[in-house]
């Protein structure tokens, strides 16, 4: 009898550290697929050249239309930092470093309609450098609508990419 006792009790034992140890795996392994679930990826714009940002913009636009066509959650966000600034803006920027040209000029409007559909229908986050905004005295309300500001863009990016984010420049 004593035997049976000792032996129920260990399997007892047993069962609840196997238990125990069961929900802490699942706790993880559900972290790490959650964590997983949603792909992040972080374009850098800090270049002038309106057709090389429109072709970050098809680029950006096949890549969520994927995703959104198989289901995938996704964090996609464009940083705009130093002369990136001359698209998330109708300012002409003169006298300024950023100031438009006239391949600006005549893409502004289409990459405007472009920008603001990625943001409002696919949900692209847009950020922008706030030190580069300050440089220039552009006041915040110059901003196209759904443009956040960050403190540092380079140092957004670093942050963005601590926590996984792919990072991507078109050239």
């Amino acid at each position: 009898m004593k035997s049976s006792c000792s032996l129920t009790k260990r399997c007892i034992i047993q069962f609840i550290v196997f238990a125990f140890l069961f929900v802490i795996g699942v706790g993880i392994a559900s972290k790490a697929v959650a964590d997983d679930d949603v792909v992040k990826v972080v374009y850098h714009a800090d270049f002038s050249d309106p057709r090389r940002f429109s072709s970050m913009l098809t680029s950006i636009n096949n890549m969520v239309t994927h995703y959104q066509n198989e289901l995938i959650e996704y964090d996609v966000r464009i940083i705009f930092v130093a002369h990136g600034i001359r698209f998330v803006t109708n300012d002409k920027l003169k006298d300024t470093p950023f100031a438009e040209d006239a391949a600006m000029a005549e893409r502004r409007a289409n990459i405007k309609g472009r920008l603001e559909a990625l943001h409002s229908v696919q949900e692209v986050k847009l950020e922008l450098c706030d030190i580069t905004r300050s440089q220039i005295n552009l006041a915040a309300d110059k901003l196209y609508e759904g443009i956040e500001s960050v403190p540092s863009g380079v140092v957004r990016l670093a942050e963005l990419q601590h926590e996984g984010f792919a990072y991507i420049k078109i050239e």
